[in-house]
């Protein structure tokens, strides 16, 4: 295993930079593996545990409130722009994550190695708290789906359920969690292969009423919608809002492919493996998937903006029933909740391994990277699972309301989150060109790089000012409206010039020549050597057509 040594570790001091040597704890294999986690986690996992973390109730049902508001083009224009944000923040983290790929190195210990101290920290705890409280959100869009079958049976009973499925899992050796989460992820791929192959056929005309349906709902009730005023003007701010709207089922999806980093077998040869098909999801599942809505579902639709729960607020299931197909809410209904309980599995394995990866920095209490022998973080674990229990606010109408003001800190956090990774990736690119680093050693090097960080940098800092900007006119305005989408931005700044202020000795940001890109890199390439080559589909082709022959 690998081991971050320090110098000047006797005296814990940090003089205008840090990087990995600047916390005693940083990064490292102890000497017992029951204080570091395991690569238990295949290439097929690690793909699935992105995959399945996105695919939630935004993609099945969310979508459909989206559409209501900007209409089919603002619908796919907003998810085609933010597929290609995405991949930007994409090429960039994985460039990062497997340059040195460490156990416990998420982006707030990149952006600590890389950037700042303060940098790392907030976005540690950013992560942190995004995805803990991502947990009780699924458990309760699971119980509320639940709901559309036994509407007798209070909610509680439902998020016990899920609440101890999901702990359980994640207490268990990580590779249970992966299979599961394989599993469960590759039924929600087949449910979406499955409606896109079924709004083809109606599409031209191959459902029961045999009625061809082409793009008429772009027609009537038309292609785009005005927001709050109309004319151009309208048509601007709900294009603008739709755009806004649709960050959630994207919300932290780079992020993911990075924890992985630590538990994946052989980072270098899967991370890439992994962004690459990561794309042609995005193109599918996401593109895909929203052009197949604005086929057969109408924007006007009243289901869509009717606040039901599950499968009966699911654009699908209204394009369907408007097709004459009778029979597929139940299906839908359970995919739902497949779709919202995996999120949550991911959600709080993402949350224990971003408190593990702080813990491991310096930047949390010591006992939280404690492992278990299967490699398990427990006290993690167990300390992210708390946050779960804020699903039974949901119970209440009044609590309920404080439970969505804590949620909707996660919008910002998404953003900032993509700004600070933009920030990392530059910071270590120029890093890299200033102590002349080979371009060989990135072995996921890519050609819309740099370029493409200082794009999504500047794009994504503009929507998170303009995140709540609606609440503005004057029509609009709400204190709690204000507040609610903008409450996160000076909170996490807040977080930031504390920890600044603490470690005011430390420069604002780590000189490019003083930046640590060694340190552990001859124990991962040591650790690489080890590895038998993975046998590829030709040459085991080859190799068994010479038995035969």
């Amino acid at each position: 295993m690998m081991k971050i040594k320090t110098e000047g570790d006797s005296d814990n001091k940090v003089s205008g930079h840090v990087a990995a040597s600047s916390h005693p704890e940083s990064i490292e294999a102890t000497e017992t593996a029951e204080l570091s986690t395991k690569r238990g986690l295949s290439a097929r996992h690690a793909q699935f545990i992105a995959l399945g973390g996105t695919i939630g109730t935004g993609l099945f049902v969310g979508s459909g409130s989206t559409l209501a508001r900007g209409g089919p083009a603002f619908l796919v224009g907003s998810y085609v722009v933010m597929s290609a944000l995405i991949y930007l923040i994409l090429t960039a983290v994985i460039e990062i994550s497997t340059y040195l790929p460490l156990p416990g190195g998420t982006m707030n210990y990149y952006g600590s190695r890389y950037v700042s101290r303060s940098l790392g920290f907030m976005m540690g705890w950013l992560y942190f708290y995004s995805f803990a409280i991502f947990v009780p959100f699924e458990l309760t869009a699971s119980a509320l789906v639940i709901e559309y079958w036994h509407p007798n049976v209070n909610n509680a009973v439902w998020i016990t359920i899920m609440l101890v499925m999901v702990v359980g899992l994640n207490l268990l050796p990580v590779k249970f969690y992966g299979e599961t989460e394989f599993w469960f992820a590759g039924l929600k791929v087949l449910t979406i292969v499955g409606l896109l192959i079924l709004s083809i056929v109606l599409f031209f005309g191959g459902g029961p009423t045999h009625e061809r349906l082409y793009f008429r709902y772009w027609n009537d009730p038309g292609a785009t919608k005005e927001l709050i005023v109309s004319g151009d003007a309208g048509r601007f701010v709900a294009a603008l809002s739709t755009l806004l709207s649709s960050v959630l089922p994207f919300t932290f999806s780079p992020e993911m492919v990075v924890v992985t980093a630590g538990e994946v077998q052989s980072p270098r040869r899967n991370l890439p493996k992994i962004a690459r098909n990561f794309f042609w999801r995005l193109i599918v599942f996401y593109i895909g998937g929203t052009i197949a809505i604005s086929v057969i579902c109408p924007s006007n639709a009243p289901a869509l903006t009717s606040g039901s729960s599950g499968a009966a607020a699911s654009p699908w299931v209204v394009g369907i029933k408007n097709a004459g197909i009778k029979g597929l809410d139940s299906v839908i209904n359970a995919v739902v909740v497949t779709a919202a309980w995996s999120a949550g599995n991911s959600f709080l394995y993402l949350a224990s391994r971003s408190l593990y990866s702080m813990a491991c920095e310096g930047s949390a209490p010591r006992i939280f990277k404690r492992c278990t022998k299967q490699g398990v973080p427990i006290y993690a674990v167990i300390a992210s699972s708390l946050f779960s229990l804020l699903a039974y606010m949901n119970v209440n109408s009044n609590a309920a309301d404080v439970f969505n003001w804590l949620l909707n800190l996660v919008n910002t956090g998404g953003f900032i989150s993509w700004v600070c990774c933009g920030i990392i990736y530059i910071r270590f690119r120029k890093a890299c060109d200033v102590q002349n680093l080979p371009k060989s050693a990135l072995v996921a090097r890519s050609f819309l790089q740099p370029v493409g960080s200082y794009i999504s940098l500047f794009i994504f800092g503009l929507l998170c000012l303009l995140n709540g900007f609606t609440v503005f006119f004057p029509s609009r305005w709400s204190v709690a409206d204000f507040l609610s989408a903008y409450i996160g931005l000076p909170l996490f700044v807040v977080i930031y010039f504390v920890h600044r202020f603490l470690h005011r000795s430390d420069s604002w940001a780590i000189s490019s020549d003083e930046v640590d890109l060694k340190t552990g890199l001859a124990e991962l390439e040591a650790e690489e050597a080890l590895e038998e080559p993975k046998e590829g589909f030709r040459a085991r082709l080859k190799r068994h057509a010479g038995r035969s022959s």
